[in-house]
């Protein structure tokens, strides 16, 4: 495998390619600042002081425009995410349907302006105040929850890829046949495929930690993430498990190939490995708790980004071992020495 250079560049580099480019592409908090543009004299937003103006400009910047018709077209070509004036004492409001993110920050905002107005005219205190924070100290950065998604794509990738396309190959090339027949235990081949496929994977684990832990993406260990290394274990012997059943049935590597990607890349984005899959349907997150890749991201999450401990990692290590010990018994039965 190390004198394949393409084996090294898509086990081990292209996943990295994914966390250096997702970590600098979200290096902010997420929080979004959205611009709506102001026509003419809006009383709501005119009588703020100036420390509310502060306050505002931090989520919501405001540009007074004096065109009503261009103002409702900029927002419309997505310029502007919403558009507000005043008549008669009523505060209209329009924002575009295609960006629902942040058209529900514009009117959330402009909504809570306009009820602390309404309370304001009353002359009375407000009888109920909300105050907000967050669990995870304000220094949390979004490679908190990149990086064990990515990380747990990787080892799938890297542990499926290499049985599978590894199998297919020693029986093309009848080389299973050789092993059959030579003086050596199928202990000790097995186990030398699964002690390079648990390095790779251990290899997989340093780097993507090294290269998160630098201060420009800023990933921050708790301090259980050395469950990481039997998570990722447990993890390895699962999607080698894949790999064992894809390769003990397609005929070439090419077959191998073709399915493992529609197994494997599905399974990726259901399993949120690129996304948080929380506004997933109900059903569809049915399918996600089957998949192994999801019960190994979640606890890769807890142990690496919020302080999980044994109790979040062993379940899924259970799990994971459960799977790999079926779909190694379906390989066993799918498993022939040659292609004829």
């Amino acid at each position: 495998m190390v004198r394949d250079r393409t084996a090294v560049f898509f086990m081990l580099l292209f996943p990295l390619m994914f966390l250096l480019l997702f970590g600098a592409l979200f290096q902010s908090d997420g929080s979004s600042r959205v611009t709506v543009a102001q026509v003419g004299p809006v009383e709501v937003l005119d009588s703020l002081g100036e420390e509310q103006l502060a306050a505002l400009d931090e989520s919501l910047r405001l540009e007074r425009v004096g065109d009503r018709e261009q103002a409702l077209e900029d927002v419309r070509q997505g310029d502007l995410d919403g558009a507000v004036w005043e008549e008669n004492g009523e505060v209209s409001l329009f924002v575009s349907a295609a960006g629902q993110a942040n058209s529900g920050v514009v009117t959330g905002l402009v909504n809570g302006l306009v009820q602390e107005a309404n309370v304001a005219a009353t002359g009375q205190e407000p009888a109920y105040r909300v105050t907000t924070g967050q669990v995870e100290d304000e220094s949390v950065k979004p490679i908190q929850f990149l990086a064990p998604g990515l990380l747990g794509w990787a080892i799938a990738m890297g542990a499926s890829f290499m049985s599978a396309l590894t199998l297919v190959n020693w029986r093309k090339k009848r080389l299973l046949r050789r092993l059959w027949l030579a003086p050596i235990r199928p202990a000790h081949v097995v186990g030398a495929r699964v002690g390079v496929s648990v390095a790779l994977s251990m290899v997989q684990l340093v780097v993507f930690l090294g290269v998160a832990v630098i201060p420009f993406y800023g990933l921050q260990l708790t301090g259980s993430w050395w469950l990481a290394i039997p998570l990722v274990v447990c993890g390895t012997l699962a999607f080698m498990s894949v790999g064992l059943v894809i390769g003990a049935w397609a005929k070439t590597e090419e077959a191998a190939n073709g399915a493992l990607q529609v197994v494997i890349m599905p399974m990726a984005f259901l399993s949120g490995s690129f996304f948080p899959t929380d506004n997933m349907p109900g059903w569809l997150n049915a399918v996600a708790q089957a998949l192994p890749l999801k019960h190994l991201n979640e606890a890769m999450m807890s142990v690496l980004s919020r302080g999980g401990g044994l109790s979040d990692a062993l379940p899924a290590m259970g799990i994971l071992l459960l799977f790999a010990a079926v779909l190694t018994a379906v390989a066993a039965k799918l498993f022939r020495w040659d292609n004829a």
